[in-house]
């Protein structure tokens, strides 16, 4: 059996493991964040503050506290991939949707003020899922090793 501690190690190693992928992506491949990529990261460094503490202090609360930052990346992840489809649009700083209906000079402000980096495009996939696609399924996982763990309190 599995025991509390076991199970908050692993979920709060998984946040880690995937934020240091993301930073990996970024700094060693040269891939730059989108805004929702950078939305996507804050909740697992919670869930690893959540995780170090929780370690110290085991508290069922802790644990369902790692559960709802693992379920809001997730959250992320999924409205992501989303906009990543064409599933629906995106915000309009990082995207191309939200154009129709402005002066030129007002599309003009917006294109200036974009960053570079554009949240409806996929800069890479495996096996057809996208690295939001991904963190999404990797979070839910890490949110059930979290409920786990509070179960076990």
């Amino acid at each position: 059996m599995i025991t509390q501690r076991t199970l908050i190690f692993l979920a709060t190693a998984g946040s880690a493991l995937t934020l240091a992928m993301a930073f990996g992506f970024q700094h060693i491949g040269g891939m730059a964040p989108c805004k929702l990529c950078l939305w996507q990261r804050w909740p697992h460094a919670a869930a690893i503050a959540i995780g170090a503490i929780a370690l110290a202090l085991p508290a069922r609360l802790l644990c369902w506290l790692g559960a709802l930052a693992a379920l809001t990346t997730a959250a992320f992840g999924g409205y992501h991939t989303g906009v990543e489809r064409g599933w629906w649009e995106g915000p309009a700083t990082c995207t191309s949707a939200g154009t129709s209906g402005l002066t030129s000079d007002e599309l003009f402000d917006q294109i200036m003020a974009a960053p570079v980096i554009r949240c409806d495009e996929v800069p890479w996939e495996l096996f057809t899922l996208s690295m939001a696609s991904w963190n999404m399924l990797l979070s839910l996982g890490l949110a059930a090793l979290w409920i786990m763990a509070a179960r076990r309190a």
